[in-house]
């Protein structure tokens, strides 16, 4: 579908998601969309309603550019419609998207909707923890294998992908959580295209999406978001979402939505709609800041390193980096020199960071991984993964980066 098809194509992507996707003439003239918390929908003719069942359970594919009549709330509603609309002009090669109650929900789903039995999923290492578990713990009893492949090695993906059995999901999420390593992603999309048994390839895109990375574009199938971080930016709800090119592939990934029922609630979707437009406002100001304090510790004698795009040294993450990134993004992570002790010492002495999980808010958030986010897995794991006792990750908010530095040096200092 091209872009003037899609509805998009004869503004830009900052004024259409203001505009997109909502008629003021359903809502009595009301300026932004109401919120609808009916569970049911009334038809408007028995034949509309066998229709809607027809196109909602896959009987026969809907018209170009056709939805389903709304039928329950647990398929679609209103403000679920209104969101899917209006966030798919944020991402660059997108026609359709599926909203969902977490992003662990996004990625649960879609995992589900392409996995099949005696199958494999090839994914980069080191990937969120609930990711790894939802591979190992559910997917893997069920005849999916998981076949790990450090994120920096190309080469190793390529083969890892070229031998896979029947791989039916190639799942990349870059930069990876909490190292920042990079993954090409372009790469990666032509040796899975390579591959006979053509599998989907699914990008994590959470950290830089939508506005620095555009994983469609690199030959991405399906982008994926926990939208509770950047997209909402308030560290005030859950949500999350998939997006692609292929409205085949999120009609089939709504099916199973569907059938779970873990589709986002009106009021949340109503909450997620009004912040979409700051997102590119917020994560310009977040990456500035990033960049600001992690080039300024830089040499500092209780840090042995920092991970951050623009500090990269090796010529093949760095290369990576200034192809498919437009900015380096709000998140970098620090490795103490004493280990555990010091990294514990910083966060306790924090008194503008505040010390938690999650990423993407407008406040700065740090944590320790491996005593949080990734503590379930294995010494090996963390130890391939490259994440240590001394490691710390920072999640970068909007504040003035001066006031954030000033806090850093202080908490160093002690």
């Amino acid at each position: 579908m091209s872009d003037h098809e899609n509805g998009h194509g004869d503004v830009r992507p900052r004024t259409a998601v203001l505009t997109r996707g909502f008629d003021p003439k359903l809502s009595f003239g009301s300026a932004r969309p109401a919120v609808f918390r009916s569970s049911t929908y009334v038809f408007e003719s028995p034949e509309a309603a066998e229709h809607a069942f027809a196109i909602t359970t896959g009987k026969i594919k809907p018209a170009n550019g056709e939805r389903a009549d709304l039928i329950y709330a647990r398929f679609s509603h209103p403000n679920a419609e209104i969101l899917e609309d209006q966030i798919v002009p944020l991402e660059a090669g997108a026609t359709q998207a599926a909203v969902f109650n977490s992003g662990m929900a996004a990625i649960m789903t879609a995992c589900f909707t392409f996995a099949r039995p005696n199958s494999s999923i090839v994914y980069t290492t080191p990937l969120y923890g609930g990711t790894t578990g939802l591979i190992h713990s559910f997917l893997e009893p069920f005849g999916v294998r998981g076949i790990p492949v450090h994120g920096g090695d190309a080469e190793a993906l390529e083969e890892a992908i070229r031998k896979a059995g029947d791989c039916c999901i190639v799942l990349l999420e870059t930069p990876a959580n909490p190292t920042l390593m990079m993954t090409d992603i372009e790469r990666v999309a032509n040796a899975a295209a390579a591959h006979p048994a053509k599998p989907v390839v699914m990008v994590d895109n959470t950290f830089l999406g939508p506005v620095f990375q555009h994983p469609l574009l690199l030959g991405a199938d399906i982008v994926l978001y926990s939208a509770t971080k950047y997209l909402n930016g308030f560290s005030d709800m859950l949500a999350g979402v998939a997006l692609a090119g292929s409205s085949d592939m999120i009609q089939k990934i709504r099916s199973r939505r569907n059938m779970f029922g873990n589709i986002l609630p009106p009021d949340e979707c109503w909450m997620l709609d009004s912040r979409l437009p700051t997102v590119s406002l917020r994560m310009n100001r977040q990456s500035k800041n990033a960049q600001r304090l992690a080039e300024a510790l830089v040499g500092h004698s209780k840090l042995s390193a920092i991970y951050y795009p623009t500090l990269f040294t090796d010529p093949e993450q760095k290369r990576i980096f200034e192809k498919q990134c437009a900015y380096p993004g709000g998140i970098f992570s620090v490795e103490f020199q004493g280990g555990k002790p010091a990294a514990f010492d910083f966060l306790r002495k924090l008194r503008i960071a505040r010390n938690a999980v999650s990423l993407g808010g407008v406040e700065t958030l740090v944590c320790h991984p491996k005593t949080t986010i990734h503590s379930g897995m294995t010494l090996a794991e963390l130890a391939e993964c490259g994440v240590t006792d001394g490691l710390v990750r920072v999640s970068v908010g909007i504040e003035d980066w001066r006031d954030l530095l000033a806090d850093f040096e202080q908490a160093l200092a002690g």
